[in-house]
């Protein structure tokens, strides 16, 4: 079997396990403090500390798990993540004290975490960069469309009166963790393939230090944590506050904004696609500014109370939207970034690196934004629209520390394509 036969195989399997993961996820994330703090009768303090040990077990595993992947490869890192999740989803299903919940939250949050840089450097291993940027992208959809989906039926079944209806959603998610590792042992993924304009493999051996002294990719983490700070950090706290106390929102009409976001992120992946591939990262990053700093303005028109409590409702609606049209020209542009910076023998710790990067902001985003949200109206709308303009800024910045194939990987194609009658080391030097 050839090897790019081998790749698409694994890619294929990789995606579908990746989709059947977050349909399990999204069984139970959004009734999870629900659960806790009133199906088992533990209140809203241990519930708040349970999303918290979510974000902790995460960053304790993630800097140690981009060696091992390094070292062992993603595959035994995936399916040893997705055993402990499973774990994690049963021990949740059944507990009933404050050390059980908070002993399975910890399993859970540890596995979900390290799932995500041992699929994402599958990805990269599975693909070459002028793929790359696609595979991420129906990552991205088949993500959404997962936890979409199973929060839609999960809200079918469950019944905060009734433990055994929580039983059930915990169980379905474990039996898709199981699912993801069974689907793992049946890959075989091909050899990895040198990331575009990545150093040499015998630059890649210095660990953390090395990474550190990539300027590129430090300034991308400085980037990154901005983005999600300013975005999902903020999307059920600060955000979710601010709209119910400032602009009147419904409770119920949260659920239709994230709705909205959703549907926008579905609808629109894959024609975002074809506009942001074959353009600059750097400059679609940038757009990606400015497009949430108009959702963050229509989040303080919302807020202001001079229109109709339906013109309010529907400028918060559509600023979850716009957040979403952002998020669906992300998703092929940041994380086939992140590879394409990692030299050959270090992308998991890359992968993990930024990983790490996003459950800091996903900590403190809602440990900033709630109280903000809740009772500082004007300056929460301003503090981000300011970080909305800083992602313009920051992304300006990050352009100039890129090679233009990093930052154009869609000339690598045409560069291939102009220059199929010249010998291999001519290739390699115009690239």
């Amino acid at each position: 079997m050839s090897v790019s036969r081998v790749a698409g195989a694994a890619m294929r399997r990789i995606q579908a396990g990746n989709a059947l993961s977050a349909f399990g996820l999204g069984f139970t994330v959004p009734y999870l403090y629900v659960y806790v703090a009133q199906t088992r009768d533990l209140g809203a303090t241990t519930a708040g500390a349970v999303l918290g040990v979510f974000a902790m077990a995460a960053l304790v595993a993630l800097p140690f798990t981009g060696r091992v992947i390094d070292r062992k490869g993603p595959l035994p890192v995936l399916v040893g993540a997705s055993l402990l999740a499973g774990a994690g989803a049963v021990a949740m299903g059944f507990a009933s004290s404050v050390v059980a919940v908070v002993f399975a939250a910890a399993l859970l949050g540890a596995g979900t975490a390290v799932m995500q840089p041992a699929l994402a450097t599958m990805i990269v291993w599975c693909s070459d960069p002028s793929s790359r940027t696609r595979s991420f992208a129906l990552q991205f959809f088949l993500q959404n469309l997962g936890l979409g989906l199973g929060g839609l039926l999960g809200g079918q079944i469950v019944d905060k009166s009734r433990p055994e209806s929580f039983l059930l959603l915990f169980g379905i998610e474990a039996v898709m963790f199981l699912v993801l590792a069974g689907i793992g042992l049946t890959i075989r993924l091909p050899r990895p393939a040198t990331p575009v304009g990545a150093p040499a493999q015998g630059t890649a051996k210095g660990g953390l230090k090395a990474l550190l002294g990539h300027k590129a990719m430090v300034q991308l983490c400085v980037l990154g944590f901005v983005l999600f700070f300013a975005c999902y950090g903020q999307f059920e706290s600060g955000l979710a506050a601010y709209g119910t106390e400032a602009a009147g929102i419904e409770p119920a009409t949260l659920g239709t904004a994230l709705a909205a976001n959703t549907a926008v992120i579905v609808l629109a992946q894959f024609l975002v696609l074809r506009f942001v591939e074959r353009r600059k990262r750097s400059r679609m990053i940038g757009a990606v500014g400015l497009i949430w700093t108009v959702a963050w303005l229509l989040a303080g028109y919302a807020g202001l109370g001079e229109g109709s409590q339906a013109m309010a409702t529907a400028a918060f609606i559509a600023t979850y939207a716009l957040f979403g049209l952002g998020e669906a020209m992300l998703a092929p542009t940041v994380a086939p970034l992140v590879a394409d910076l990692a030299p050959e023998s270090m992308v998991g710790q890359y992968n993990s690196a930024f990983a790490l990067v996003k459950q800091l902001a996903l900590a403190i985003g809602p440990a900033v934004g709630g109280p903000m949200g809740a009772a500082w109206h004007a300056p929460y709308i301003v503090t981000f629209v300011l970080f909305s303009l800083g992602i313009t800024v920051l992304a300006v910045r990050l352009g100039r520390q890129l090679t233009p194939m990093q930052n154009q990987p869609y000339l690598a194609v045409k560069t291939r394509v102009v220059a199929q009658h010249k010998p291999v080391e001519q290739v390699g030097t115009a690239v």
